[in-house]
């Protein structure tokens, strides 16, 4: 009796939340889907794509203050208009308010309407990585949309990292980065291992034939939850929501019975591309003024190594905003939440030049 009233309170709560989540996310512009094709696009292993096509969306008119926000791993620029996120930054008086910003969300190569291995090449497409990811970006922005500086760049996890790798990369192109849940540190640790666990467990599956095959390997979907879970959710949070055994098997039930990834390909080169990820040779390169924000219960970015802090010690105009763990923090999810950080955001902007 006590898991079903748990079960039927948090329904409600959920309920109530995207209730007034959804009136937030009407109030801004009409998000505007585009296309760009860079030409003769070079990746790192010098390969190169005569046509690679860019899908990007914009929210806002495109005279307006340009800012770049970045999305997640096996995410899209639609994913970023939820309204946990857009609802409260683009919106009418809030931080990122798309009446006075241009907001643009690229769709990072391999994903969304960007050009991926599925499109055709399969395994055989460039094992390209986030330095080219952040090229095409770059090269939509300014060559596509003739835009040379843009007032900042804001990015989530791999779209944090992409920022990261955007004032290390191309240190006048923007004013300031707001880098969110990632470090500027090399790619290794538990985030490397988990990642390579994700990719080995479907490329070892034989229904994959190294990325040959006929139908999705059955172990795409399996591969996804595992590690969703295991860096993702909050320690704190997860001990909220399922108290009991009962409980936390209802959560996996639900994400097992969720449709998997739609391609393995695409999948393993996502979450490949971070393999050679490390700008901090490159730190003080960076002329943007940083705010980086953490979540102090990220699984994948945990604070106490002292890797980000001793990394922010080299930013020169550098600060880092560490939201505490709480029962309502998600981990490594906690900053697709703006809520937590909208405000700090709001006194960042107030103080660049």
């Amino acid at each position: 009796m006590e898991s079903l009233r748990f079960a039927r309170r948090a329904a409600l709560m959920i309920g109530l939340a995207m209730a007034a989540t959804s009136a937030l996310a009407a109030d801004y512009p009409t998000p505007r889907d585009g296309t760009w094709v860079a030409r003769d696009f070079r990746f790192h292993t010098g390969e190169v794509m005569p046509e690679l096509r860019i899908g990007y969306t914009t929210v806002g008119d495109p005279s307006g203050i340009p800012v770049v926000v970045l999305h997640g791993t096996a995410g899209s620029a639609r994913s970023m208009l939820t309204p946990a996120f857009a609802g409260q930054l683009f919106g009418e008086g809030q931080p990122l308010d798309a009446r006075r910003h241009f907001i643009i969300i690229p769709d990072a190569i391999g994903t969304g309407r960007t050009t991926k291995p599925s499109d055709g090449l399969r395994g055989n497409f460039p094992r390209y990585n986030y330095d080219d990811m952040v090229l095409a970006q770059h090269r939509l922005v300014t060559e596509g949309l003739g835009i040379p500086r843009v007032r900042l760049v804001i990015g989530n996890s791999m779209g944090g990292m992409h920022a990261w790798l955007w004032g290390t990369n191309f240190p006048d192109a923007m004013d300031a980065i707001v880098p969110m849940a990632s470090q500027p540190t090399e790619m290794s640790a538990r985030n490397w291992m988990m990642r390579r666990l994700l990719i080995e467990t479907v490329r070892r599956d034989p229904g994959y034939n190294n990325g040959f095959y006929t139908q999705q390997p059955a172990s795409l979907g399996l591969a996804n939850v595992v590690y969703a879970t295991g860096t993702n959710g909050g320690t704190l949070n997860l001990a909220s929501i399922a108290p009991t055994r009962e409980a936390a098997d209802r959560i996996i039930d639900q994400r097992l019975a969720a449709p998997p990834p739609a391609d393995a390909n695409d999948f393993i080169w996502q979450w490949d591309s971070s393999r050679d990820y490390n700008p901090a040779p490159r730190l003080d390169r960076i002329k943007a003024r940083v705010l980086a924000i953490n979540a102090a219960d990220d699984e994948r970015n945990p604070p106490e190594t002292g890797l980000m802090q001793a990394a922010m010690r080299r930013v020169a105009h550098g600060q880092l905003l560490l939201i505490p763990a709480s029962a309502e923090t998600l981990g490594h999810g906690t900053t697709g939440n703006a809520r937590f950080w909208a405000e700090d955001l709001r006194r960042f902007m107030a103080t660049l030049p």
